[in-house]
C-alpha cells in the first residue's frame, strides 16, 4: 500500500491503531472458514468518525475495504479476497446504555455476545440469539450474517432485535436508521436491510437491540431414536403439537461417535438423537417437559431422559457444540470442514432433508455429519475429508452441491444462520436466481465503486475452491 495512504491512516488512528507487519496481514486473512487471504493493511478504528474517515480514503483511491468482528464465520465473509483493508471492529466493543423501561440497549460494533448478556442479566434480561462462539462473536458481525443459534425457535434471529444501527456508506457518510421504539412503521427499513449484508453495504458501528426477559427456569430432555428418520418425525410432532420448545437439537451416528470418541462417552449408543430444551414460568416448563417426553416414546424413542439438573445439561450442550471439532478424531489425517454448513428446510421436511444428505454423502464417499437446529429446519452438515486430496475436495464439492439442490428442491434456503460469504455463493445464486438483478441494483446504490466487500455473495464468480486455507496445491 502507497506509503502516503498510510500515514493519512496513521492521522485518524494513530501508530498502535494500525498494522502492515506481515504477520498481522497474514492471521487477519482468516475467518474460521476454509479460505485465506492476506489483505495490505489491518485498521482497528475506536469511533464511528474514524471509522467514517478510513471510508473516504478507501473510497478515494478504490481499496477494497472488508469489516470484521471476531472471525468466527464459517463461510468465508470476512477473509479479503480482493486484499485492501481489513477494518477489525474489536477496539469499539462497549455496552453504551441500556434502557430497561424502553426495552432497548445500545451497544458498539464490536461488543462480544457473552460480555452484553452478562450486563444484561443484572436486569432481568437477555439477548437470546446464542450463536456456537458466544464467547467470542460481535454483535456487528451477528448483525452482518443475521446470524442465531439453538434458540433461534422460540426467540428468533438478529434480524429480530435490531431495532435501529449507525453505519457508514462506502463515501464515509454516517448513517442512522431505525428507530428506538418497539414499532416502527416509517418507510424502507435501512437497518432491516444491513441485516444479513455482510460488510457488502456498509460498515456497522453501533446497534440498538430490543431486549427480552430472562426465563425463570429451564430444563432439558434427551431421546434417542434407531433412525434420524425417527427423530426428524419426532421434531415435527412437537412442533405440530402445537409446542415451541427453547432449543431442539439433532446429532446423527456421525455427530455421536465422534463426540463420544473424543469426549468418554457423554452421549447415548444411537442412530440419532435430539436434546430438547423447555423454558419459562416453572408450570409451564414441567407440563412442556411433560408433553415433550410423551412425544418422543409415541414416536417410538429408545431412551427419554428428563432432566432439571444444570450440570447434566451443561454436558449435553457442551457435547452438541463440540461436534465439529470432535470429528477430526474420526480418521487420523482427517480435517472437519465447513462446506455445506447450515441450510434450512420447512420443519416438516427434516425427515427427507437428513435422510438424503446420508444418501448423497455414501454416493460420494464422503463423511457427512448431520446436526443442527432441528425446530427451526436448521442442519448442519460438517464433513470430514484429507485437506490435501484434491480427489477429496472434489468429491466434496460434487457432494454439496447435491445437498444444496435437494435443500432448495424440499423449499428451504442454502444458509440459515451463517451467511453466504464464499463457500454458498454459486448455490446462493442458483436459488435467488430472481432477485439477483436487484441485489445488485441496490448494491451498486450503495457502494457505486465496489470497495465494500467485493467478490462476495452475488459476486462470486467460477468455483469455490481456490484461496484454500489448507496446502492443496491444486487450490491454494
Amino acid at each position: 500500500m502507497d506509503a502516503s495512504i498510510i500515514e493519512r491512516i496513521e492521522k485518524i488512528v494513530g501508530k498502535d491503531g494500525y498494522s502492515v507487519s506481515i504477520a498481522d496481514r497474514y492471521t487477519y486473512g482468516f475467518d474460521a472458514s476454509i479460505f485465506h487471504n492476506t489483505p495490505d493493511i489491518v485498521i482497528q478504528p475506536k469511533s464511528t468518525e474514524e471509522v467514517s474517515e478510513i471510508m473516504k480514503i478507501a473510497n478515494e483511491n478504490l481499496i477494497p475495504i472488508v469489516p470484521r468482528g471476531a472471525g468466527t464465520g464459517l463461510c468465508g465473509s470476512a477473509v479479503p479476497i480482493k486484499g485492501g483493508i481489513v477494518l477489525d471492529m474489536s477496539k469499539m466493543n462497549k455496552v453504551i446504555e441500556v434502557s430497561v423501561g424502553d426495552l432497548w440497549v445500545d451497544v458498539q460494533a464490536g461488543c462480544i455476545y457473552n460480555a452484553l448478556n452478562a450486563e444484561l442479566a443484572k436486569y432481568g434480561f437477555f439477548f437470546p440469539c446464542s450463536p456456537g462462539s458466544a464467547e467470542a462473536a460481535t454483535i456487528g458481525g451477528m448483525v452482518a450474517a443475521n446470524a442465531s443459534g439453538m434458540k433461534a425457535v422460540k426467540y428468533g434471529a438478529t434480524r429480530d432485535f435490531v431495532l435501529g444501527l449507525t453505519f457508514v456508506k462506502a463515501d464515509g457518510e454516517i448513517v442512522r436508521a431505525g428507530t428506538k421504539t418497539i414499532k416502527d412503521s416509517s418507510g424502507y427499513q435501512l437497518a432491516r436491510l444491513l441485516c444479513g449484508s455482510e460488510g457488502t453495504l456498509g460498515v456497522i458501528t453501533e446497534i440498538t437491540l430490543m431486549l427480552t426477559t430472562k426465563p425463570k427456569t429451564s430444563a432439558s430432555l434427551l431421546a434417542s431414536f434407531k433412525t434420524v428418520y425417527d427423530a426428524g418425525r419426532c421434531v415435527s410432532a412437537i412442533m405440530a403439537h402445537p409446542l415451541i420448545p427453547a432449543s431442539c437439537e439433532l446429532m446423527d451416528k456421525v455427530s455421536i461417535n465422534a463426540v463420544n470418541k473424543s469426549q468418554g462417552n457423554p452421549l447415548p449408543d444411537c442412530e440419532a438423537l435430539i436434546i430438547l430444551e423447555a423454558d419459562g414460568e416453572p408450570e409451564q416448563v414441567d407440563r412442556d417437559l411433560k408433553t415433550m417426553e410423551e412425544i418422543a416414546k409415541s414416536i417410538g424413542a429408545l431412551t427419554v431422559t428428563p432432566t432439571y439438573d444444570k450440570k447434566q445439561i451443561a454436558a449435553w450442550t457442551s457435547a452438541r457444540k463440540s461436534v465439529m471439532t470432535s470429528l477430526s478424531q474420526l480418521k487420523p489425517g482427517f480435517t472437519s470442514v465447513s462446506l455445506a454448513d447450515d441450510m434450512a428446510v420447512p420443519i416438516s421436511k427434516i425427515p427427507d432433508a437428513v435422510t438424503a444428505y446420508q444418501q448423497i454423502s455414501d454416493k460420494y464417499r464422503v463423511t457427512v455429519a448431520t446436526y443442527g437446529h432441528a425446530a427451526d429446519g436448521n442442519l448442519h452438515t460438517k464433513m470430514l475429508l484429507d485437506p490435501l486430496d484434491k480427489d477429496e475436495w472434489d468429491r466434496g464439492v460434487a457432494a454439496v452441491t447435491e445437498i444444496f439442490d435437494k435443500t432448495i428442491e424440499l423449499g428451504g434456503t442454502v444458509t440459515g444462520e451463517h451467511g453466504v460469504g464464499i463457500s454458498k455463493a454459486l448455490d446462493f445464486q442458483k436459488e435467488r436466481a430472481s432477485v439477483l438483478s436487484s441485489i445488485r441494483a441496490i448494491k451498486k446504490a450503495m457502494d457505486p465503486n465496489n470497495i465494500l466487500n467485493p467478490g462476495k455473495l452475488e459476486q462470486w464468480e467460477g468455483p469455490i475452491l481456490r484461496n484454500l486455507r489448507y496446502p492443496c496445491k491444486e487450490y491454494m
